[in-house]
């Protein structure tokens, strides 16, 4: 499946979408990434004067990259036109450094299984310098 398909098949849009690019793709992970604009709306209360992205946000960039992206390509062959049906189950998050504004951040995904339409990713979020974000594990039940 080409890497702008999986995209269009994401069941997100703006403001809610935080996946531009998908870089890489194969049956093991996923890459892609995501440049947090200046205004999204999340900033104008996220921290009053120093604007800081939520960590709940970051966590839902690493899950659509990480996770629904991944999930679209392995289910592929089912989709037939359709978007996926997606259910976070579970996801385990630290958190290493800030993102601003106007930062671009990449999602890094390792599957660890899937099996039962239920996927689980260890996922990792870096900044534009390479350095360690926030890393983790997020799962979670698909259904095409």
């Amino acid at each position: 499946m080409d890497k702008k398909k999986i995209i269009q098949y994401l069941p997100y849009t703006k403001p809610f979408l935080f996946v531009d690019e998908i870089m890489h793709v194969s049956e093991n992970g996923v890459s892609g990434n995501y440049t947090f604009k200046e205004k999204e709306f999340f900033y104008e209360g996220h921290f009053k004067n120093n604007p800081i992205t939520p960590g709940v946000i970051l966590t839902e960039c690493m899950a659509q990259i990480g996770l629904v992206c991944l999930g679209i390509y392995l289910l592929k062959d089912e989709l037939k036109g359709q978007n996926p049906q997606i259910a976070l189950t579970s996801n385990q998050i630290d958190f290493y450094l800030p993102v601003l504004p106007e930062e671009k951040v990449t999602v890094v995904s390792e599957k660890e299984v899937f099996r039962f339409n239920k996927l689980k990713c260890k996922v990792k979020l870096l900044n534009e310098k390479g350095e360690l974000v926030a890393r983790g594990i997020i799962s979670g039940m698909l259904k095409a």
